[in-house]
This record gives C-alpha cells, structure tokens and sequence, in this order.
C-alpha cells in the first residue's frame, strides 16, 4: 500500500510540475488571464454553461482579485485540486458558490451553480430533480439552524455527513481527473 501512494504522490507532484511549465509556456508575462485560463482548459466559445463554470473556477483562485493568475495563486490552486485534503477542498467549493463575497450561501447562488453543473452534465444520470429540488432538498439537509443560509460550517458538515449532498452540489473531491481530463496536451 505504501508503494501504491508513493507512486501516486509522484504522479501527483510530475502532473504538477508539467502544468507549470505549460503556465510559462503560455504566460511568459507571469500572469494567466480569463481568456488563457479557459484557453488552458479548452473551454468552447459556444458553452456558455462552461465559460461561466470556468470564471467561477477562475475567480475563486484569484485571490487578490487583480483579474489575473500569478505563478503562485496557480500553483496553490494545482495543488488544492491535486493534493488538498478533503476540508480545504469544501473550503474552495464554499468560495466557488459564495459569488456575492458574505460567506454564507443562499438558495439563488446554491441553484446557480446546480444549474450550471446540470447543463454540463456533471449531475448523476440518476437524478431526476429540477434545480429548485435540489436546492429545496440540500438546504432541508445543510441548512442546520433554518435560517434560509449554509454558512461555511455547515457546508463543510452536511457534505461530509451526507454523500448525496457531496454528489449534488458536485464537490468533486477527486477534482484531479478533471484538471487532468480538461487541461490542454503538453506540446
């Protein structure tokens, strides 16, 4: 077992290693900005889902708001998706949903992005909720004081406790395959 985890670790760390050098190749200014970023991950000017799925990713990462990727916010994020621990990886799916900043997540922001992964195709092919279903159904899950808001402790709670909350609000904690899937080929 130990040598099975050593050699994902290694894989982890050369993936890693191989998207930096794919942001220097494509941003030797430094800076990775929207367009590169979508670019990088091959996202269709004709998904409009996708693009704004990927500007949420992107403005989660920025973390001193200056519209642009630096070496280092890139870097953190690889590894948040690469190798963060499962607590830091809710933390940043938190942030993903939270658009309006107030740390606390209401039905409008939970809906918007459940609407998004849906037109992506992300959802389990076995739901047949409408977005406001599931909405209605997490925030009956999560939302432990009934206040109508998921605070960030709650978030992070009713995901860990409850596997279908995971599913549905799609905290992928296996968000590699997907950075790996989506990221355009080394060249």
């Amino acid at each position: 077992m130990g040598q099975e985890e050593s050699r994902n670790e290694e894989m982890d760390l050369a993936r890693i290693q191989e998207l930096c050098i794919l942001f220097m190749k494509e941003c030797p200014s430094g800076a990775l900005h929207l367009h590169e970023f979508k670019r990088i991950f091959r996202v269709p000017s004709s998904s409009a889902e996708e693009s704004l799925y990927m500007e949420t990713i992107f403005r989660s990462f920025d973390t001193n708001q200056d519209n642009a990727l630096d070496f280092i916010e890139y870097v953190a994020a690889l590894h948040l998706i690469l190798r963060g621990n499962l607590e830091d990886r809710l933390k940043w799916s938190f942030k993903m949903y939270d658009k309006d900043g107030n740390g606390k997540l209401d039905r409008k922001e939970v809906k918007c992005i459940i609407r998004i992964i849906g037109k992506l195709n992300l959802l389990s092919s076995d739901v047949n909720m409408s977005p406001s279903e599931i909405c209605d159904r997490i925030f009956v899950q999560v939302d432990q004081n009934k206040d109508g808001q998921i605070s960030l402790s709650e978030f992070i709670e009713g995901a860990q406790q409850d596997e279908w909350v995971m599913q549905m609000l799609k905290l992928d904690v296996n968000a590699s395959s997907w950075v790996i899937q989506n990221c355009g080929k080394l060249t």
